[in-house]
């Protein structure tokens, strides 16, 4: 039996831990989930506490994991666990029902699942929860008080941290199609031989005062005794849709420059704010003095944002302003503002307002300035896997040498 409880309780916190993580990596990604669940259910005027009930849930779902795992409050942690399980799993059975919302963001942006297959996942994982919960009080394995606090407490310190970083300088994995190194052109493309949308189309015809429905392949074409009605068509199959669908850049005046902007051999900087009037004041003014350096070079410089044309033209007199869905620019990048850099319609770099480089590192060789940022952020992305192994590393032994102790 102690197997089984121990195979159960790393199962489930390998589980949380892998739940808790990707969604830490974009807290910002779990609280616009939070936004669709409280508009879904005319829940709107919660929608202020949507990051810090992602912030909130990402911590719960970490930290339980590791508990579990390293054997450190397992009765707490099974507690959580269970409950957890009570409340989402009728949650993802409504979702699934009623689909008000696409995909839950279980996994974040990493996996993306349908509301079904969330709920058969939900259902596995209550019965493995279900053994925990049932063993919660074996000691098979558990730490002695003060280890398990000094180790709950390390994860705890680890994690906020990880989620500040994340928010602050964007996530240090990007799971979005606006990822650095992507093609927005091809990412923007249907390939030619790509499988199209199939439809059951349905003719409505009338005779006699007697309704009925025809296919395309027997519709009364030449029978002028019959009488068009209406006309149906339900999708049966979706056909291939490019990972970018939705970007489109339009002028004030309606003017489409998404051609213009994604396939300019130049480089081009675009200040993303999905509403100046409530983006960040200090980081709007970075891009406005940056703006002038990207002027003297002759180079391209947009903001984008989502605003009125009335408004942005009030709140950024003399720019070149741009105009997209607000979806969209909370897709392309986090922050708020943020910074993209593109080339020949490719992402070379993306900052938020917080790590922006200096305005004196843009009057060199933007390229060379983007392979900096990069290789910055791929030291930051080794340092953070590094901690992670090696905290589930430790996790791990602790649990093994204690089983180990408390068989002999």
């Amino acid at each position: 039996m102690n197997v089984i409880t121990r195979t159960a309780r790393i199962v489930t916190g390998l589980l949380f831990i892998f739940s808790g993580f990707v969604k830490g990596i974009d807290p910002l990604g779990t609280a616009f989930k939070f936004s669709d669940y409280f508009k879904a259910f005319n829940l709107a005027f919660l929608d202020d506490l949507s990051l810090p009930l992602s912030l909130i849930l990402c911590l719960m779902e970490f930290i339980t994991g590791m508990m579990l795992l390293s054997g450190s409050f397992v009765r707490t942690a099974s507690w959580i666990a269970a409950l957890m399980m009570a409340l989402f799993t009728p949650l993802t059975l409504v979702l699934a029902l009623f689909n008000p919302v696409s995909d839950c963001g279980c996994f974040g942006d990493a996996i993306h699942m349908t509301n079904w297959q969330t709920f058969f996942k939900n259902i596995a994982l209550t019965l493995v929860v279900i053994v925990v919960f049932i063993r919660r009080h074996d000691r098979a394995g558990l730490l002695p008080p003060k280890p398990a606090f000094a180790s709950t407490a390390a994860s705890a310190i680890i994690f906020l941290l990880f989620m500040w970083y994340n928010l602050a300088y964007l996530p240090v994995i990007d799971f979005r199609p606006y990822r650095v190194g992507t093609s927005l052109p091809e990412a923007m493309s249907v390939p030619p031989d790509a499988p199209a949308d199939e439809y059951d189309i349905r003719f409505i015809y009338e005779k006699d005062g007697i309704q009925k429905e025809f296919t395309l392949n027997d519709y009364p074409a030449n029978d002028t005794t019959w009488k068009f009605i209406d006309q149906k068509s339900v999708l049966i199959t979706r056909g291939y849709v490019p990972p970018i669908h939705d970007f489109r850049l339009v002028t004030g005046d309606g003017v489409d420059m998404t051609e213009n902007i994604t396939r300019s051999s130049e480089n081009v900087l675009l200040l993303v704010a999905r509403r100046l009037e409530e983006s960040d004041r200090e980081g709007l003014l970075q891009g406005y003095d940056l703006c002038l350096t990207f002027q003297e070079k002759g180079m391209g410089f947009y903001i984008v944002t989502a605003s009125t044309h009335e408004t942005a033209g009030e709140i950024a007199p003399g720019f070149n302003l741009l105009f997209a869905d607000e979806i969209t620019l909370k897709t392309v990048i986090r922050s708020d503002p943020g910074f993209v850099l593109l080339q020949d319609g490719t992402v070379m770099a993306k900052w938020s307002m917080r790590n922006l480089p200096d305005k004196s590192q843009f009057e060199g060789d933007l390229n060379a300035l983007a392979i900096r940022s990069l290789a910055r952020k791929k030291n930051t992305m080794t340092v953070i896997t590094s901690v992670l192994i090696v905290s589930l590393i430790i996790a791990l032994f602790a649990r093994f040498r204690l089983t180990e102790i408390s068989t002999t």
